[in-house]
């Protein structure tokens, strides 16, 4: 582990616990029923935690797209070939994708980083260009990168991090895009769970019913051939998972520890947050599930984290489409929390303790 990773993980530490009793106090005195909101009042005060502010604030908001090619490709597991994956940089850098669409409507900049596709594509203007290496190897066939590979991407993710902090950030979302990376993140997640690969491997780009059982044997030869050690989450990425999976591992890793919510979106970004609570961890609790994906695997990661989702809208772009959807929501329980009126300000009669008494009884 370097010491920018290992300073990262070592920073990352508890919710504040003051903050979220004030904020669970200001909660029972606003103009509601107690628990009124349900879900919107205990996100504000996991956000009032994670701020270590009993009035959260959630106004600078930006989209973490990593990006990045997989030479499992090689294997017939994808509907699309490899090359679209640089066309859809283009399109990320030209605000003409969903991604681009929705992170203008809730308000959210696009950040998106090369960070493996196995393309020259340096003359692209409003990309992060940090190139590790021209996408993985064949992971059907061997270790898909070297693990100091694994750990540069990794940086790369903590890095954008600090690098947003200076343009004002109090929210990252992680999105991805990469041919063949379902197949890299159904690999991951079923050598760090254990679970049959069946069970958390769907059809991604959308491959027949018919290529389906063929995807799933190429990913339980990769975890043959490669043995990644579970217990070792390092090994299990360098092995079996993918540039852009570990940097938004990195992502998520680097939000944590400078005490910002990250927002998971879909299947991908479910594996890479599944490594990074591997690595540490605490970082599960700055962890903010935005959808539950119908690419079937991505429950399995949400019941491994104890988390759930705000929605279901059967998505499964990916891009961090429905994780910049859902900061419109968080933006939301925040909000409420700070600007709403309490009984008192408002001056309306009525004690919500005694409230809260009378729907008990």
């Amino acid at each position: 582990m370097t010491d920018l990773l290992a300073r990262t993980t070592a920073t990352i530490g508890p919710l504040d616990a003051d903050a979220m009793r004030a904020a669970e106090a200001r909660q029972m005195q606003l103009t509601k029923p107690p628990k009124a909101l349900g879900r919107l009042e205990t996100l504000s005060i996991q956000l009032a935690g994670i701020q270590r502010k009993p009035l959260p604030v959630i106004e600078s908001k930006a989209i973490a797209v990593m990006v990045a090619d997989h030479g499992v490709t090689a294997e017939g597991v994808s509907a699309f070939p490899a090359e679209v994956t640089a066309a859809m940089v283009l399109n990320f850098a030209a605000g003409g994708a969903a991604i681009n669409v929705i992170g203008r409507h809730v308000g959210a900049r696009v950040i998106v980083t090369d960070v493996g596709v196995n393309a020259d594509i340096s003359a692209a203007a409003g990309v992060r260009h940090k190139k590790v290496r021209m996408g993985t190897a064949n992971i059907a066939q061997g270790p898909a990168m070297t693990r100091d590979e694994a750990v540069r991407a990794i940086e790369i993710g903590i890095e954008l991090v600090e690098e947003e902090l200076v343009n004002g950030l109090d929210i990252i979302a992680t999105g991805e895009m990469g041919i063949g990376n379902t197949t890299a993140a159904s690999a991951v997640i079923a050598a760090l769970t254990g679970e049959p690969v069946a069970k958390v491997t769907g059809r991604g780009t959308g491959i027949s019913k018919e290529a389906l059982p063929a995807k799933i044997v190429v990913i339980e030869q990769a975890l043959a051939v490669n043995k990644p050690d579970a217990a070792d989450p390092m090994d299990v990425l360098a092995k079996v998972g993918g540039l852009e999976i570990a940097a938004m591992t990195g992502v998520f890793l680097g939000g944590a520890a400078r005490r910002l919510p990250v927002v998971m979106d879909g299947f991908i970004s479910a594996a890479a947050a599944l490594v990074a609570v591997r690595l540490c961890h605490e970082c599960v609790d700055y962890i903010l599930p935005s959808h539950v994906s119908i690419e079937k695997g991505h429950q399995v990661v949400l019941d491994e984290l104890g988390l759930v989702p705000l929605f279901d809208l059967q998505m499964r772009l990916g891009e961090g489409t429905g994780a910049a959807l859902s900061m419109s929501i968080i933006e939301a329980a925040a909000r409420i929390l700070s600007e709403m009126a309490t009984f008192e300000s408002a001056g309306v009669a009525g004690d919500p303790n005694e409230a809260d008494a009378e729907l008990t009884r």
